[in-house]
């Protein structure tokens, strides 16, 4: 029996994709396969950024058709290709140049949701992604101080604003348009319309993810981002603490009630280890994400130290994640980031931007005819 695309392709079915769950031979290109005299070349696109992955992935790949009798070299690139995925429905402010809006949010403050925000926004760049952090803490914006940002202006640009940039990522924050001590005292409804414009007023480039850090709270700011935003999904933020998860339970029903799924959720502070003698503490009570789990059938991507380092290095505007990638937690940023970008190419993708807008207009009566109404001749 001689080696064909088809046979490469039924192997691949039996290769899962261990973060998005679905088997290899769907992310393969129609004419992703070339075989001549038992080499393969195989082109796989997976719907993540892969670059922290790519060699682990194609020695995988590698391996496994390798056990075909008939192959004697395989040649596989496995490349990251981001699509637009399903959002909420009745969203309709979508942004042309942004594929996928993720929300990071907690209902509570206090529980490094903000820290989080950052550091993931960063893992993904890190993996190979196009990424934006927009801060949509109007009363409390944090980004430029941790980004190092502070004192910077946006570029006007044609009536836009053109996004800073820390680290390869393109930022907004209202904290770039006031000055660093000057509080904002302004009602919800500004408050809405100031977030609308920095979302929608902004110019974004072809950005993978844009991730919004928002305030804490369920209210106004909060409802309108996720009714009228096309948000792929949430992350919750919390820590184990029952304080904290039940502010939490708020924010996700608030999401459930409006139609936002929740993408998974991130323990902060969970633990504590010793730097003398390496012993872990559960100073914030433990269990917390399992509880949510059990309630809410949501889960948990992954649980962070309560580790002195991210403080000091968002106070510093090096963010954990970029200017330390090697420590321990910058890793544990990275695979939450990998496990989050692999639930969102799971998802259905959003299908919209292929059909035509459908205009139905009435037919023009011909000349010298008149309409005829029921029950006249």
């Amino acid at each position: 029996m001689s080696l064909t695309p088809e046979a490469v392709r039924t192997a691949l079915q039996s290769l899962t994709d261990p973060l998005t769950g679905k088997n290899l031979a769907s992310s393969v290109p129609s004419r992703g396969i070339h075989i001549e005299d038992g080499v393969v070349r195989l082109e796989v696109e997976v719907g993540y950024p892969v670059d922290g992955l790519r060699a682990e992935r194609e020695a995988s790949i590698r391996a496994h058709l390798l056990a075909l009798p008939e192959v004697r070299e395989v040649h596989c690139r496995v490349t990251g290709k981001i699509a637009a995925h399903a959002t909420q429905p009745g969203a309709t402010q979508r942004l042309p140049e942004v594929r996928n809006i993720l929300a990071v949010a907690s209902g509570k403050g206090g529980v490094g949701k903000s820290a989080t925000a950052v550091n993931l926004a960063l893992a993904l760049v890190m993996e190979g992604a196009r990424v934006g952090l927009l801060d949509a803490d109007i009363h409390g914006p944090s980004l430029p101080q941790m980004l190092g940002l502070g004192g910077q202006r946006p570029v006007p640009e044609d009536g836009w604003m053109r996004p800073l940039v820390a680290y390869g990522m393109q930022v907004m924050s209202i904290g770039f348009l006031v000055e660093e001590d000057t509080p904002i005292i302004w009602r919800s409804p500004l408050v809405t319309r100031a977030l609308s414009q920095l979302l929608h007023e902004t110019r974004w480039d072809d950005l993978d993810y844009l991730l919004v850090d928002m305030p804490p709270g369920t209210g106004d700011v909060q409802l309108s981002l996720a009714q009228q935003v096309p948000v792929v999904g949430a992350v919750m933020v919390t820590t184990p603490q029952d304080v904290a998860l039940l502010d939490v339970r708020r924010g996700m029903r608030m999401f459930t009630k409006v139609g936002v799924r929740i993408l998974g959720v991130v323990e902060n502070m969970s633990f504590y280890v010793c730097p003398h003698c390496g012993q872990q503490e559960a100073i914030f009570g433990a269990g917390g994400s399992e509880r949510l789990r059990a309630e809410f059938g949501v889960e948990c991507l992954g649980k962070l130290p309560l580790d002195t380092r991210i403080r000091a290095a968002g106070d510093s505007g090096k963010p954990i994640a970029a200017d330390t990638p090697e420590a321990p937690t910058a890793i544990l940023y990275r695979d939450i980031a990998r496990q989050l970008a692999g639930r969102i190419a799971a998802l259905p993708k959003d299908m919209r931007a292929r059909f035509p807008n459908i205009i139905v207009e009435p037919m023009p009566q011909k000349q010298g005819t008149q309409e005829r109404r029921p029950g006249k001749t």
